[in-house]
């Protein structure tokens, strides 16, 4: 009874002090009158994925390290890679894979410097009753998408490769009605939803779904959201980017032990007329992103030459890039000394 009593208050004393570290101001007082402002283009308005760069601003974790970051919502989605490209913003948010394409086909002076999603979250959705478990039952159905190219290869690359006949495929553009396109019934199923935000919305509105990740199917793993800096920031200016990285981790770690205290504050800077959130709908989301930025194989912000280059070679077989360009073209890993 007396090791239970004493289990008991070691238990006790654990959950307080989590309470305490999660609640307590940790900021710290900065002697840095002049602060370096740092523009930040966001891929999307304010959802769960952005919590830890949240954290780090309302911490003070970026204004520790001489930093004044402003966060930017991109009026079109090219507005992360083309801000930064023109050195009208020091970073941004953007997709690996139209990366590349900036990268060799337009020669955009821009790399990734960490990965924020170490793994897809895009992912093919449907209503439980259409019967679509697997890339090889979308032959013949209509297949909702956002009309990227990049999209098609995908759908028909997946198909393939699972024995199935890609070529009676119907696919229509839907841009971002995807929820309605399957709750309707125009579509049988949707590509470009995500598994944190379409999938957690459907099943909140009551829909039973199927899902199932591209990934899975010889479609190369990628990473679903990078930082972009422009090459002249990386190679003149490259503290501004390891301290930034830096802060930002910290954000992570706040988010990661202190989940809903950082809830809390996505939900108190969230667009409540561009994009709303719900906290459950969030919550969810914060749950299943969590495990997918940072992994026992990958702490958060690291970048794999592997990944970049598996992307690489299956974007060049596809006919998306003319140049087979150099994973060092591409990517940046940055020690921020943490």
């Amino acid at each position: 009874m007396k090791n239970l009593k004493y289990l008991v208050m070691a238990f006790i004393l654990l959950i307080s002090l989590t309470l305490v570290s999660c609640n307590k101001d940790d900021k710290k007082v900065n002697s840095k009158d002049n602060l370096k402002e740092v523009d930040l283009v966001l891929d999307w308005y304010p959802n769960a994925v952005h919590s830890f760069i949240y954290n780090a601003i309302e911490k003070d974790y970026y204004k520790n390290e001489g930093l004044k970051v402003n966060i930017k919502f991109p009026s079109n989605s090219s507005d992360p890679l083309a801000l930064t490209g023109a050195g009208k913003a020091t970073l941004g948010i953007y997709y690996p894979q139209h990366l590349i394409n900036a990268i060799a086909n337009e020669g955009v002076p821009v790399k990734s410097v960490g990965a924020i999603i170490q793994s897809q979250l895009n992912v093919v959705i449907s209503l439980k009753d259409q019967n679509i478990n697997r890339p090889k039952d979308l032959e013949n159905k209509t297949i909702g998408s956002s009309g990227d190219p990049l999209t098609e290869a995908v759908i028909k690359d997946m198909i393939k490769n699972d024995n199935g006949d890609p070529n009676g495929i119907n696919l229509v553009d839907i841009g971002f009605d995807i929820i309605s396109s399957m709750s309707t019934k125009r579509v049988n199923a949707t590509t470009g939803g995500m598994v944190n935000h379409e999938v957690p919305v459907m099943i909140n509105k009551g829909f039973d779904v199927n899902y199932f990740y591209p990934c899975d199917y010889g479609v190369p793993n990628s990473y679903e959201l990078v930082f972009v800096a422009n090459n002249n920031t990386i190679d003149k200016n490259p503290d501004i980017i390891k301290k930034f990285l830096k802060a930002s981790k910290k954000g992570f770690d706040y988010m990661k032990n202190c989940p809903n205290t950082s809830l809390d504050l996505l939900l108190n800077n969230h667009q409540k007329d561009n994009f709303p959130l719900t906290k459950e709908i969030e919550e969810e989301s914060m749950n299943i992103l969590l495990p997918k930025m940072e992994n026992e194989n990958s702490k958060f912000l690291s970048q794999s030459s592997d990944v970049w280059q598996q992307n690489i070679d299956w974007l060049y077989d596809k006919g998306f890039i003319k140049n087979k360009i150099s994973v060092d073209d591409v990517f940046i890993n940055v020690e921020t000394d943490q």
